[in-house]
């Protein structure tokens, strides 16, 4: 090769990213941290261009110059994974596919890429570069079982695009969850939880320079020894930060009052369901311990803003369970609600039940987003569940709802404010187009 190894690393949109704002100048997505993570493991001594793209605020230049592409997808997002794949492939240019979605689905993504990469990339997409310089690339690359996050090369923010994007800080402390919900990829595509150092986090938030940032951490709490060590090497740091929890933070006052003190201004809390025997169903039962009305009580009393989410289509469900629920976010005074349709991500143990029962409706995996009906849900139709989660959204973010909602919680008014505003244009687009990332960075942090 008689020029540096060129690599393209890029994050393919759904058929519902367009390039739109919303009520915003800018866009408020960021870029996933998959990206300059990759960027940072290609070894030194390659000496490769690295190229990022997230085509969810850029145009993909399909004449672009490579010699390896890679792509990571999501499940929303495959199906123009594929596309994208065969385009460079037409072009003789070899691609690796990666994520969550080949992780759940390796032998499909196999069709479409020259190399599937399994599982967490830290060990095996460096040998997968190396095996492809040498011209000695597998057609698989899978996880190691005793993976370390521990000594890992720094990421590559410095190739983040910048321009018509809000960029936030993120972070990941920890990956996985220890909890094994029947409707969530997480425990089927990346197995037991992994956590980095603190003082490794600690010392890349300095290096960041972050005064406020997002922790993308799917459950910051999974390992509470974990967590208190964290939460206490943030206090000297004197960030506000957001992240991803759970409902059990409300039951250790001590764990809460040092996320307080931390700098936790806002959390995503999975509340999914009002209904007992759907927590139970979906083997999310460690919620029927909590009292939500207490859970969102002792948050607000820390200063902590709650991005409340819930799901419609449990088994259990009827036509009444709309109501119900959006009667409960305005009696609590959740800061952000958001809702979204049960869906059954490959390989889960809910898509597994589903299919064995005939009620899938369809593999189009750009439907698989959360918010359209994929499979005959049990109580209703799927035209009742899929007009139901609309009417849910528009009822919370009238402005009688917003006023009521923020007035009686006032946390972080400014920024809440602001984020119902922006999610008041989504609930009334929900037919044009769905984006869901830009909201995790604009609510959780001041």
């Amino acid at each position: 090769m008689s020029h540096p190894l060129r690599i393209l690393l890029l994050s393919p949109r759904g058929p519902l990213y367009r390039h739109r704002t919303g009520i915003w100048k800018k866009s408020l997505r960021y870029m996933p941290l998959t990206l300059p993570t990759l960027a940072g493991l290609v070894p030194q001594s390659l000496n490769a261009e690295i190229t990022l793209l997230d085509e969810g605020t850029q145009e993909l230049d399909l004449a672009a110059e490579a010699d390896l592409v890679g792509i990571s997808a999501i499940t929303g997002t495959a199906p123009r994974a594929y596309e994208i794949a065969a385009h460079f492939r037409r072009r003789g240019i070899p691609v690796v596919l990666g994520g969550v979605h080949p992780t759940l689905v390796p032998d499909e993504a196999a069709r479409h890429a020259d190399a599937v990469v399994v599982g967490y990339a830290e060990e095996s997409w460096p040998q997968l570069l190396q095996d492809f310089v040498s011209g000695q690339m597998k057609e698989r690359y899978n996880q190691r079982p005793g993976l370390s996050l521990a000594n890992l090369p720094p990421l590559r923010r410095d190739l983040m695009p910048q321009g018509g994007v809000t960029a936030m800080h993120t972070i990941e402390a920890t990956r996985g969850c220890i909890h094994h919900c029947d409707f969530c990829v997480v425990p089927t595509a990346w197995g037991r939880p992994l956590q980095r150092p603190v003082g490794e986090v600690v010392a890349e938030i300095r290096a960041m320079g972050a005064k406020r940032l997002i922790f993308l951490d799917l459950n910051l709490i999974a390992d509470l020894p974990y967590a208190r060590e964290l939460f206490t090497a943030l206090i000297p740091l004197k960030i506000q930060w957001g992240g991803l929890a759970t409902t059990l933070i409300a039951r250790d006052e001590a764990l809460l009052d040092l996320a307080a003190r931390s700098g936790c201004r806002g959390l995503l809390i999975g509340f999914e369901t009002l209904s007992e025997a759907s927590l139970a169903e979906t083997h999310k039962g460690f919620n029927l311990k909590q009292d939500y009305f207490t859970v969102v009580r002792r948050l607000h009393d820390h200063n902590i803003a709650i991005m409340g989410t819930f799901v419609f289509g449990f088994d259990e469900d009827n036509t009444e369970s709309f109501a119900r629920t959006v009667e409960f976010v305005q009696k609590a005074r959740i800061d952000l609600p958001r809702y979204a349709i049960q869906t059954p991500f490959p390989a889960t143990p809910l898509y597994r039940r589903l299919k064995a029962e005939g009620r899938i409706l369809t593999e189009d995996w750009t439907l698989y987003d959360g918010q359209h009906v994929v499979y005959q849900p049990r109580h209703m139709s799927p035209e009742q569940l899929l007009r139901g989660t609309e009417w849910a959204w528009k009822q919370t973010y009238s402005y009688r709802s917003i006023a009521q909602r923020l007035l009686g919680a006032r946390k972080l008014l400014p920024v809440a404010l602001a984020a119902n505003l922006g999610y008041r244009f989504y609930a009334h687009n929900l037919h044009k187009y769905y984006n869901c990332e830009w909201m995790v960075g604009q609510q959780l942090v001041a």
